[in-house]
């Protein structure tokens, strides 16, 4: 393993992810879950999602970049329409939203955490660049290792942003925000779809 690989997988990703949609998708798993099992489902959805690009990145280059597109379009559609409508549904008191966070288990919210990500992350910038970085570099091992911990930094990132939020703002108002941002990522993802489609 190479660390001067492992360090340009790393700076080349980590940036990438910051202001993703999956940096967002994190963080209100962590207004809505504890931490820690949130982490760990986001954690190994990265590691998979990682592994995926690595060992099959010209293989993913290869799916039509429409269909790609068109896909994630629709599941951030749904997204927004599920935060939308939980967020009159849910409970609105601090007190409430902890005994919920508390109330479900800790396979529950990391299968839940791993399912959110691994579905977002198709077709991800990150994912692209994961793989392009194992083609070019060689070194499948070192880009894996400097790919997941870009990924897992920036999740511990949002998933501590995201328990901090819940402490403070009403579960209600982050929902409707994400909604908001969910169907702006519904909305560039299907322009992407048109634009690849007339080109």
């Amino acid at each position: 393993m190479s660390l001067t690989v492992v360090l340009t997988a790393f700076v080349l990703v980590l940036p990438v992810e910051l202001p993703d949609k999956t940096l967002f998708a994190s963080l209100v798993l962590a207004t809505r879950f504890p931490p820690l099992p949130v982490f760990v489902g986001v954690g190994t959805a990265f590691g998979l999602q990682v592994a995926i690009a690595v060992t099959a990145g010209s293989l993913l280059s290869l799916l039509p970049e429409a269909l790609v597109s068109g896909v994630v379009a629709v599941l951030f559609v749904v997204g927004a329409v599920l935060l939308w409508r939980s967020a009159t549904e849910g409970p609105e008191d601090a007190a409430d939203v902890a005994a919920g966070r508390e109330g479900t288990s800790f396979l529950r919210v990391a299968t839940i955490s791993f399912g959110v990500l691994f579905a977002a992350e198709w077709g991800d910038l990150s994912q692209l660049a994961t793989a392009g970085l194992a083609a070019r570099l060689d070194d499948p091992v070192s880009v894996f290792a400097g790919a997941w911990a870009a990924l897992l930094t920036v999740s511990g990132l949002a998933v501590f942003l995201g328990t901090k939020l819940a402490d403070r703002l009403p579960v209600a108002l982050i929902r409707r925000v994400a909604a908001v941002l969910f169907l702006v990522f519904a909305v560039v993802a299907a322009v992407e779809t048109v634009r690849t489609l007339a080109g």
